[in-house]
């Protein structure tokens, strides 16, 4: 087979699989902000001052802005090998039915038991707490798929772990606690009476929906008053998207396996770990080489930290315990709608997709309801045979958006996209949207500026 004919499916063998996480902070010309001790406001500069609630290790990546490339342990490249290298598929039957001249790839990350890509930051955070002695693990997740992809990892690597899971989430995806608990995971819905800020959280609104940014409140709580214990995030943080750059670079070596040179990424953002992952050599090779991809970042219309959000100096969590990022975001105190798309329920924005779509290394952010996001699903699965997750699903309707307007236009771009997940816990969503019973929701101007009134002051900062 010569390079140019494209196969299907573009697998990688083994030898072919990154053994290097590869860190975009150390080629971006513009560093994000520092994080800043919610206490004193003061910049965080040495991981010592992160030890309370992070591994060693894992605080020294959060900060690290110079090594380009940083080894995987033997022991996560080897867990890794359980279920990577993924596949980059070629949407052929989805090109047919849309009528376009566009080429249309996306890399599938759903095929794993987690059914998501949260698995690969998993591995290596269990993995370093367990080689400091750490006794216990806690998380919050929102849609679920964080809390299923922590729950195999420590299990692996026999860890107890809390979940914290959001309160709305856990109603409407019963069986994602289920699977949880059956790899041996502690679920709480939260906010719960559980923790003291989740008590709080009650007595302010017990009928609230709860929210990923409460969820991270209860569970570091109970990260630092427990015994050697500590938090794990699965987005936002940069050790997080150092994690999941594998997918862009298995991603980059398949298309360079055959010769494709894409024109335009897209890929869904709720706290920024998928796209912050999938984007990171391309936007590397933005800065460095001047490479002229299309970046595209899809967030629901719900919850749009980058559409319609701050760039500012905000916490990461409700209870306001948590260091400071400068981030899109819609303040900590917003609550969004209980949407489907769960895992996109956050508030702000990862530091990095933050600053790179500041400086428009991200080209482009686009807000998107969920009806018109599960209409794009429900043909992708007719079409493809996967039944996508409704985060990834963002990415999907963009996709064919791109797609379409290659029809109009009869530019044959080559539009390549990240399916994160599965979408088989989300029968409930799927069944609301094909009754017509689903709606959307795009918050007013006045809710917005609810969110904004609890942004902390820092000053010039």
């Amino acid at each position: 087979m010569s390079k140019m004919d494209t196969p299907n499916k573009i697998y990688l063998s083994e030898n072919e699989m990154p053994k290097a996480w590869y860190n975009l902070r150390a080629d971006m010309k513009i560093q994000h902000a520092p994080l800043l001790n919610p206490a004193t406001l003061e910049p965080i500069n040495d991981p010592a001052q992160l030890a309370p609630i992070f591994c060693t290790e894992l605080a020294k990546q959060e900060l690290n802005t110079k090594d380009r490339f940083i080894e995987m342990p033997e022991e996560i490249y080897e867990y890794y090998k359980l279920y990577r290298p993924s596949p980059l598929i070629r949407a052929y039957n989805l090109e047919k039915e849309l009528g376009t001249p566009a080429k249309i790839y996306y890399k599938f990350e759903g095929n794993n038991t987690s059914g998501s890509h949260k698995l690969n930051s998993a591995a290596a955070q269990v993995y370093y707490a367990k080689a400091q002695g750490v006794k216990s693990l806690t998380t919050e997740t929102g849609a679920g798929q964080w809390g299923t992809a922590l729950s195999m990892a420590c299990a692996y690597f026999k860890m107890p772990l809390t979940v914290f899971m959001v309160k709305c989430s856990s109603e409407q995806k019963p069986f994602r606690k289920a699977v949880m608990e059956t790899y041996g995971a502690t679920v709480i819905p939260s906010p719960s009476n559980t923790t003291e800020v989740g008590k709080k959280m009650l007595a302010a609104d017990p009928n609230t929906t709860g929210t990923l940014g409460m969820a991270i409140s209860e569970a570091i709580e109970k990260a630092v008053t427990s015994d050697n214990a500590r938090y794990t995030l699965g987005s936002v943080l940069d050790q997080v998207l150092l994690h999941q750059s594998i997918i862009g670079l298995e991603t980059k070596i398949a298309l360079e396996k055959y010769d494709i040179q894409p024109d335009v990424l897209i890929g869904c953002a709720g706290g920024g770990s998928n796209l912050g992952g999938f984007m990171a050599p391309f936007a590397g090779e933005k800065i460095q080489k001047g490479a002229k991809y299309k970046i595209i970042a899809v967030e629901p219309a719900s919850c749009p930290s980058m559409t319609r959000g701050k760039f500012a100096y905000d916490f990461c969590d409700t209870g306001k315990t948590t260091p400071l990022a400068k981030m899109y975001t819609l303040g900590s105190g917003f609550v969004p709608s209980s949407i489907h798309a769960g895992g996109l329920r956050y508030h702000g924005m990862s530091p990095i997709v933050s600053q790179l779509y500041h400086d428009r290394i991200i080209d482009e952010a686009r807000a998107v309801a969920q009806t018109k996001v599960f209409e794009a699903a429900t043909l992708f699965a007719k079409v493809e045979t996967i039944l996508p997750a409704p985060e990834s699903s963002h990415a999907i309707r963009v996709a064919i958006d791109e797609a379409l307007e290659c029809k109009k236009t009869g530019e044959a771009k080559t539009i390549v996209f990240n399916l994160t997940g599965t979408g088989y816990f989300d029968l409930n969503a799927y069944s609301e949207y094909r009754s017509g019973r689903m709606v959307d929701y795009v918050p007013t101007d006045a809710e917005l500026q609810q969110g904004f009134d609890s942004l902390p002051n820092v000053g010039s900062l």
